[in-house]
Parts: C-alpha cells; structure tokens; sequence
C-alpha cells in the first residue's frame, strides 16, 4: 500500500511553479478567514457590550419602578 502511494506521489507531474501557485493560494485563503475571524470578533464584541448596556439599562429602569412603588403615598 505504502509502495502504491509513493509511486502515485512521485507520479505527480506538479511543477515547483504549480506547488508556488497553491502555497500562494493557500496563503491567500489563510489570510481571507484570518481577517474574517477579526472581523467577527469585532462585530461579537460589539453585539456584547451592546446586549450589556440593554441589560442594565433595564435593571435600572426595573429598579427606578420598584423604587417608586415603595414610596410612600
């Protein structure tokens, strides 16, 4: 089996140029889903400091209400 893989792999008719282009490629890609992590990252640290900021707005505003039920008449 090993001796059926190696003759495929030596087979291979690739060229150092065709082997430069997909490193090329491939480091192009890499860089693409890089960024695209940052950016999502970016964007989820957004969404969470907004989400935060709703939710003590809404504790406040909660608290504010249960303030002024307990004033006294």
């Amino acid at each position: 089996m090993a001796k059926a893989l190696i003759g495929y792999l030596d087979s291979d008719l690739r060229t150092p140029t065709r082997l430069s282009v997909d490193n090329s490629r491939l480091r192009r890609r890499v860089a693409e889903l890089e960024s695209l992590v940052l950016r999502l990252q970016e964007e989820n640290d957004r969404l969470t400091a907004a989400h935060a900021a709703a939710l003590i707005e809404l504790e406040t505003a909660s608290l504010t209400a249960t303030l002024q039920e307990m004033q006294p008449a």
